[in-house]
C-alpha cells in the first residue's frame, strides 16, 4: 500500500539544500558557521520592488490570475528581452512560473518523454538531470575541463548528438563555475544546434552578474534559424535578490508555451499575483540596485579568489559571471563529499560538494555573502587544507 512511485527513487535529493539546512541547524545551536553554500544574494530585495508588491496588495491583486502570468508582466518581460537581449517575443510567447527552477521543470514536463535525450555539459546545475529523469528522458552528460574554463566545445556538442537528441541545455553565466561563453563560442554552438535541428534551452538567470569585460549574448539573438530553436529561461532571484518571491519565466515558440501553460494549469495555476507586480517594478524601474549589488559581488570575488590562490593544493579558474568559485581539490586526496563534510565539522565552513554538479574533484563556494564571513571562512579553509 505504501509503495512509492519509481520515479522518486531515480532522483537524488538536493545536496545544496541539505548542506544549507545542516549549516543553519549548527548556527541555531550557537555555533559560528561561515556558509558559502547557498546560491542566494545576502542583500534584501530592493525597496521599490517591495513597495510595488505592497501597492498591489492594497489594490486587491490577491485573486486567481491567468495560469501563464499577469499580462502586464508578460509585456514587461517581452520588452526586456527585446531591449536587453535583442530577441523579439510577443507576450503570448512568455509564461511566468514559480521561479526559474519551475520554468525548467515545466519545460521538461511539456517537452521531454521516454526515449528523448537531453545534452547537459558538466559541471551542471544539479537540478537539470533530475528534471530530465522525472520527465522520463535520458541525460547525456558531457564533461568539460578547467583548461577550457568548464565550457562545452562545438565538437563535443556534435559528438553527443544522436537521432534521439531533443534538447541541449546551455547555462551562461554558469552555476556552479561562473564561466561565461563569449559571443564567438555562442555562435559556434548555435551553428551545431541549427545543423542538427535540435532545441536549445538557454538558462540566463545570471545574465546581469558579469565581471571585467565579459558580455552576455543570448543565443536566440544570432539569427532567425537559431531563434526558432531557442527557449530562454530566466527569473528575478539572482539579479534582484528576489529568491523567496518565486517568479521566473520562459520565452519560447507558442506551442511550447501553450503546453507549459497546460502543465502549470493543472499543477500550480498562477504565480503569486502580487509578487508579479513586484517583478514588473524590477524590470521597469531603475537598475541601480543591480549595479550596486554587482559592485559588491566583484569586490568579494577578488578577495575570495586571491585567498584561493594563496592556498596550496587547490585551484580555480577566475569566474567571469555569477557568484561562485569552482575549486579543484583533487590534490588534497579527498573526494568532494568527504571534503565538505570534514570542513563543516572541523572548521564550521559550509560549502557544496562538486559531486552534486557532476564533478567529484571540486567544491563550489558562493561569495554571495558578507566580507567578514569571506575573510574568516577562507582563513579556516586554508587551515583545514594545510592540516590534511
Amino acid at each position: 500500500m505504501n509503495k512509492l512511485a519509481t520515479r522518486v527513487s531515480q532522483v537524488n535529493p538536493s545536496i545544496t539544500l541539505a548542506i544549507t539546512a545542516k549549516a543553519k541547524a549548527m548556527k541555531a545551536e550557537g555555533l559560528d558557521v561561515c556558509s558559502f553554500s547557498a546560491g542566494e544574494p545576502d542583500f534584501d530585495t530592493p525597496d521599490h520592488i517591495k513597495s510595488a508588491a505592497k501597492q498591489a496588495l492594497d489594490d486587491g491583486k490577491t485573486k486567481y490570475g491567468a495560469a501563464a502570468g499577469e499580462m502586464p508582466l508578460r509585456q514587461a518581460i517581452a520588452h526586456k528581452l527585446k531591449k536587453d537581449n535583442n530577441v523579439d517575443y510577443k507576450p503570448e510567447n512568455i509564461i511566468v512560473t514559480n521561479g526559474g527552477k519551475h520554468s525548467l521543470y515545466n519545460l521538461m514536463m511539456a517537452l521531454i518523454e521516454e526515449g528523448d535525450e537531453v545534452i547537459i555539459p558538466a559541471p551542471y546545475w544539479l537540478s537539470y538531470p533530475e528534471m530530465v529523469t522525472l520527465a522520463g528522458g535520458k541525460s547525456i552528460i558531457v564533461a568539460t575541463t578547467a583548461e577550457n574554463d568548464y565550457k562545452i566545445t562545438p565538437e563535443q556538442l556534435k559528438e553527443a548528438i544522436t537521432p534521439k537528441t531533443k534538447l541541449f541545455v546551455l547555462n551562461s553565466p554558469s552555476n556552479p563555475t561562473g564561466s561565461v561563453y563569449n559571443p564567438s563560442e555562442i555562435k559556434a554552438l548555435a551553428q551545431v544546434v541549427i545543423d542538427h535541428d535540435i532545441l536549445v534551452v538557454s538558462d540566463e538567470i545570471y545574465e546581469k552578474i558579469l565581471y571585467d569585460d565579459a558580455t552576455h549574448l543570448s543565443i536566440g539573438a544570432i539569427n532567425e534559424e537559431i531563434f526558432k530553436r531557442t527557449i530562454i529561461s530566466n527569473g528575478f532571484a539572482k539579479a534582484y535578490s528576489m529568491t523567496g518571491w518565486r517568479v521566473g519565466y520562459i520565452a519560447a515558440d507558442i506551442n511550447i508555451i501553450k503546453a507549459m501553460t497546460t502543465v502549470q494549469g493543472h499543477s500550480t495555476s498562477n504565480v503569486c499575483t502580487f509578487a508579479q507586480y513586484g517583478a514588473i517594478a524590477a524590470l521597469e524601474s531603475s537598475q541601480d540596485c543591480v549595479v550596486q549589488m554587482l559592485a559588491s559581488f566583484a569586490e568579494r570575488r577578488k578577495i575570495m579568489y586571491s585567498a584561493i590562490e594563496s592556498i596550496p593544493n587547490v585551484s580555480a579558474p577566475l569566474p567571469n559571471g555569477a557568484f561562485y568559485l569552482f575549486i579543484d581539490i583533487s590534490k588534497t586526496g579527498l573526494k568532494s563529499l568527504e571534503f565538505c563534510d570534514k570542513l563543516l565539522t572541523q572548521e564550521k565552513v559550509a560549502t557544496i560538494p562538486g559531486v552534486a554538479f557532476g564533478n567529484d574533484n571540486c567544491i563550489r563556494l558562493s561569495y554571495a555573502t558578507d566580507m567578514e564571513s569571506i575573510n574568516k571562512g577562507m582563513a579556516r579553509i586554508s587551515n583545514f587544507i594545510q592540516s590534511l
